[in-house]
């Protein structure tokens, strides 16, 4: 029959650490502390494989599961030495959740139960401290009221609040145990108008009705989201601990904190935390009273009372005995909760700390110095994610908030400025030294400049991997997109959100970490990238397989990259080079011409421009690989929108109005992701691609030729081919213009030609395509939309329904839907490498920055990652983590 309970406590246990899923976190490690002999109440743990049954049983427990709850309360009892129920002597317990992954707050709690009429009346007999006990039985009432019974927390506030204002004080410690009768009195009448039947004081009762509440806590709507927001399986399940109370308000011998067992912030190697003399464990993170710090001169805390170190010494220094042994054991920070009844310190819990990126790479780095890890453990140790917090700038933490709005958290960072409504007026006001905030409804390609310009960007619609999202990651700036309350009104440039009005010029501070939209500036902490973090990155650098590419197409994109340790650009976005205000008269030049010759003439202007472009980046990447993928988007991106934009360019033309007008509309696509875009251009106009290829292979010479100059590792890519035939068309192109390089200049640059794997059909024909391409890199972002046929612009308004509803485990634009997506990017691997074995495999989609997609590159064989040169850093560690679960 299967075990539903484990016993803890005594000096002895039935479960342990490494039982973690089955008991959760909580319930493994008290059986581990218990197992130490550290002084742990006891207590027992029912599985989360119980949370399994009772949800597949309709909410209901299994009939074995009494008997077995009775065994561990007499087990409790035994260790206690007290009864439960009973008014001589009682025992009350405390019923809490444990799910193998920390969800803080996320679930239900219920402290104090046992005490009914009776055992409150023993308790304050047995005690001593009739204040004490009905302090007790009130907190009781109220939790329990709001947690099993349904009855708002609130309105159990007012009363108290009202029974406060009525005695004229302004502490709970200030009530009497009189008050606290009279109080429980009402709460009691309360309970009994709300339910129609009184409070229950049979103490089974009570334990039944926890034990269901908290299992019913693992599918609230905060826990849901929780686990959806940090990728916790619903499968997984909560435990439910029911433990032994200890009491930290009986008097002033007595108190309750938590302890970390270094700084969470500052991860400096000494003891942190808070506590309360006469408190239980809630009033330390409710708020309720200010806590003290635990070390004398502690920065934790803003009190003027004693430290825990001078008011109790004894129990301090055990507190320190025992944090550096719990520390040892687990080899990691841990965060501890204690309290101290009468002089006795007493455990409730031990698990690895939450702490900052900052934090977590001094712990790291110590412990290997300590000899406490080795360098493997300390790169498998840190979240790849949390290093973002140490990439960006972020707000003063201190700093007052006037929180607007909220929308996606897009691009991590802050920034404060001006208010602008369009790109023209934010490269205006830049030039002029302004810092302004980009905000328009959504951005496209023509926005560049504006973007480029901004400090922060912000739309109201878009999603994760929108156009704003992906070309801000890219530049490093931070970017909110989806911020559904905010109502552009780009007429009267401005916006409203509620009843509040913001008007062009006006400063709003964007937190793209949060995804909160700010009034007013708030002052922004500068990134610190410490020795540790050069330390560690180190370590991982040794440890991955994966080469990590950055997606990089200005000179200071390229610059941030090689700064955050990439080894190549992965993915040079050639159209972002053409929307400069003087380009893009050029190519609207070239889109507009009636005939071949005129796109020539027209293209012969951009070419000197695009050379440039090459050879600023060839330098900065000094002989590593750069990808170049050539003219990408439909033409009809560079062109005017609305009747004014294209009466400004017939003018600078030359034209009528009336053929600019025609051409827009005859350019003008219902599907353009799936138009005239990509290697068709190419193909339909193979002038555009030849002056590509000149400009780069001119770029090449330069830079090769210049004093010092390295060779340049050239990577040229065809964009959205479809099969072997298009790459074979285009690859000869490339050629023929190399050809011509070499007959004037006497030599042409090495180089290689491939395609990036973006539609279904090519990764299916990767064995035909492979044939010509030398490499493969996959554009995760595209091949996406394509295979699932969703916009990833539109997909916001759905995609957290899908996901909530369990057809994605996260949304596929974020993290790679490797069922599917990933079958074809194993087919394509596998294909391409049959008909060429050294192909070169990549991948330079925005998965390229997601630790998890990380995981499966690693797994199909890829050489390389490419990502924004903000995420470069992260890859690199989820590469070394993607290696060392390999081994």
């Amino acid at each position: 029959m299967t075990q539903w309970l484990y016993n803890f406590g005594g000096g002895a246990a039935e479960g342990s650490a490494a039982m973690r899923d089955l008991l959760g976190g909580k319930g493994a490690n008290l059986a581990e502390m218990a197992v130490l002999g550290l002084p742990v109440p006891p207590g027992f743990t029912v599985s989360t494989e119980l949370c399994a049954a009772y949800y597949e049983q309709g909410k209901s427990f299994p009939d074995s599961l009494t008997a077995e709850v009775e065994a561990g309360m007499q087990h409790i009892e035994s260790v206690a030495g007290a009864a439960f129920g009973d008014a001589a002597k009682p025992l009350l317990v405390s019923v809490r959740s444990g799910s193998r992954a920390s969800m803080p707050g996320m679930m239900d709690t219920v402290l104090n139960l046992g005490l009914n009429d009776a055992t409150a009346a023993g308790l304050a007999d047995n005690s001593g401290d009739a204040r004490f006990a009905y302090d007790s039985y009130r907190r009781f009432i109220q939790m329990y009221g709001d947690v099993v019974l349904g009855v708002g927390h609130h309105e159990f506030e007012d009363l108290l609040e009202r029974a406060k204002q009525g005695l004229g004080i302004q502490l709970d410690t200030e009530m009497s145990a009189d008050d606290w009768r009279e109080l429980i009195e009402q709460y009691k009448a309360l309970v009994q108008a709300r339910l129609k039947k009184p409070f229950p004081q049979d103490v089974n009762e009570q334990l039944w009705g926890a034990m269901r509440a908290v299992f019913d806590s693992w599918m609230n709507d905060r826990a849901v989201t929780y686990r959806r927001l940090y990728d916790i399986p619903e499968s997984w399940g909560t435990a439910v601990n029911i433990q032994a109370m200890v009491f930290g308000n009986m008097g002033d011998d007595c108190a309750t904190g938590v302890a970390f067992t270094r700084n969470p912030s500052s991860g400096d190697n000494r003891i942190y935390g808070e506590y309360l003399i006469n408190a239980q464990g809630e009033d330390v993170v409710a708020g309720i009273r200010t806590p003290r710090a635990l070390v004398a001169g502690g920065e934790e805390s803003n009190s003027d009372a004693p430290a825990l170190e001078t008011a109790m010494p004894e129990m301090f220094a055990q507190l320190g005995e025992i944090s550096k042994r719990l520390e040892s054991h687990y080899r990691d920070m841990q965060d501890i909760e204690f309290t101290v009844q009468k002089g006795k310190l007493w455990m409730l819990q031990t698990r690895s700390g939450k702490r900052t990126a900052a934090a977590a790479l001094k712990i790291a780095t110590d412990m290997v110095a300590e000899g406490v890890l080795d360098e493997a453990t300390a790169v498998g140790r840190i979240e790849p994610e949390a290093l973002e917090q140490m990439l960006h700038p972020r707000l003063d933490p201190d700093a007052a908030r006037n929180i607007l709005a909220r929308g996606l958290p897009a691009s991590p960072g802050a920034a404060a400025g001006k208010v602008v409504f369009s790109s023209e007026r934010a490269e205006d006001l830049s030039a002029k030294g302004e810092a302004v905030i980009l905000v328009r409804p959504e951005t496209s390609p023509e926005d560049i400049h504006g973007m480029h310009a901004a400090k922060a960007i912000l739309t109201s619609r878009g999603g994760m991997t929108s156009h704003a999202a992906v070309v801000a990651r890219g530049m490093g700036r931070p970017c909110i997109t989806g911020a559904l309350d905010v109502r552009i009104d780009l007429a009267a440039k401005s916006f409203k959100v509620g009843g509040i009005a913001i008007a062009e010029g006006d400063v709003i501070t964007i937190d793209g970490t949060r995804g909160e939209i700010l009034a007013g500036e708030i002052p922004t902490i500068e990134p610190e990238l410490t020795g540790a973090f050069a330390t560690l990155m180190g370590w991982a650098d040794k440890i991955r397989a994966l080469k990590v590419r950055a997606n990089a197409e200005t000179p200071a994109d390229a610059a941030t990259a090689r700064k955050f340790g990439a080894e190549g650009i992965g993915l040079c976005r050639t159209e972002h080079m053409f929307f400069d205000a003087e380009r893009i008269v050029a190519m609207r030049e070239m889109i507009l011409a009636d005939d071949t010759e005129g796109r020539r003439t027209a293209l012969a202007k951009l070419l000197p421009m695009q050379r440039q472009d090459f050879v600023e980046l060839f330098r900065i990447m000094a002989g590593l690989p750069v990808t170049v993928r050539l003219l990408d988007p439909p033409l009809h991106e560079f062109l005017p929108h609305g009747e004014a934009e294209i009466r400004d360019v017939a003018a600078a033309a030359g034209v009528k109005f009336e053929e600019v007008a025609s051409r827009v509309a005859l350019l003008r696509e219902n599907n353009p992701m799936l138009g005239h875009r990509g290697c068709r251009l190419g193909i339909s106009h193979p002038e555009i691609y030849e002056m590509q290829a000149r400009a780069i292979f001119e770029a090449a010479i330069e830079v090769e030729k210049s004093a010092g100059g390295e060779a340049v590792a050239l990577e040229i890519m065809i964009p959205l081919v479809m099969g072997g035939k298009e790459l074979r068309i285009l690859k000869d192109l490339i050629d023929d213009v190399a050809a011509e390089i070499a007959a004037k200049h006497g030599k042409s640059p090495e180089y290689m030609v491939g395609t990036m794997i973006e539609l279904p059909r090519a990764a299916l024909r990767a064995g035909d395509i492979a044939e010509t391409a030398r490499f493969f890199s996959f554009g995760t972002n595209d091949l996406t939309q394509t295979a699932l046929g969703i916009s990833r612009d539109d997909a916001a308004s759905f995609m957290d329904s899908y996901v909530r509803q369990g057809m994605f485990a996260q949304d596929p634009f974020t993290s790679l839907d490797q069922e599917g997506v990933g079958e074809l990017i194993e087919t394509a691997c596998l294909r391409g490498r049959e008909s060429r074995a050294d192909l070169k495999l990549g991948i330079c989609g925005e998965h390229g920055g997601d630790p998890a997609s990380i995981h499966f590159f690693q797994k199909c064989g890829l050489d390389y990652v490419s990502c924004s040169p903000y995420r470069v850093p992260i890859a690199r560690l989820a590469a070394a983590q993607a290696k060392l679960k390999q081994l």
